[in-house]
């Protein structure tokens, strides 16, 4: 049964991801009852909050906001499942303009130069075909009328999947590196990150030490989704 929705879903985007009802024309990606049961985090100080937190200490960051809590089994996880996995990037557009619509209720929510997704090793590009933040950062770029670089910086290690890896391996795993591709596209910057889901935000710290050492650069995150520590 699992094998026939998931091959149904191949060629009929229009079931809800979640239910796997047929979608009405209005609808996309989800139905109306699964999108008033997905879990929006509604956070209200986009400049201290418990993204932000995650960073305390160890790097300076401007803003910080994600859009979903995460857990296993929730409607979240399906949806950054079927976007990683089962190549619906039309879930990443669904994500960025929906969490527009409560991003442009901050006035302060703004003053970015560029969008930079934390990138994919290239063998899992090559594997995967596509990086599950591209259609979510160019459709968010565009709302903020900035550039975004999808190659602006690059992983040249490959690390397991962080998730549901204990808080303890999360943060010793040094095998994941990344490097500024152009350092003099960022200086003097202010650049919005974006990742999918953030735990101990250990990948994302890497990123922000990388980035920090181009000049006069300012940097705020943002993420699809939060999964609490455990």
């Amino acid at each position: 049964m699992r094998f026939f929705k998931d091959f149904i879903n191949i060629f009929y985007p229009n079931l809800c991801v979640n239910c796997q009802k047929h979608l009405y024309q209005s609808e996309k990606v989800l139905c109306s009852n699964c999108v008033n049961e997905v879990p929006i985090t509604d956070l209200k100080d986009i400049e201290n909050n418990f993204i932000t937190n995650i960073f305390y200490g160890k790097s300076t960051i401007e803003k910080g906001f994600c859009f979903l809590f995460y857990q296993k089994n929730n409607i979240t996880q399906k949806l950054i499942h079927n976007l990683k996995y089962k190549n619906r990037e039309d879930i990443g557009v669904f994500l960025a303009n929906w969490m527009w619509f409560y991003l442009k209720k901050h006035q302060n929510f703004s003053g970015f130069d560029l969008v930079i997704p934390v990138p994919l090793h290239k063998s899992k590009f090559k594997l995967r075909g596509y990086n599950q933040l591209t259609s979510f950062g160019e459709t968010l770029s565009k709302k903020l009328n900035v550039a975004f670089l999808k190659n602006s910086l690059v992983r040249v290690s490959k690390s397991e999947t962080q998730t549901f890896k204990s808080r303890f391996d999360r943060f010793h795993n040094s095998d994941t590196k990344f490097k500024v591709k152009d350092v003099s596209a960022l200086e003097g910057k202010h650049v919005l990150l974006i990742d999918d889901v953030v735990t101990t935000g250990a990948t994302l710290q890497v990123c922000c030490n990388e980035l920090q050492k181009v000049k006069n650069i300012k940097i705020s995150i943002l993420t699809m989704a939060y999964t609490k520590k455990t």
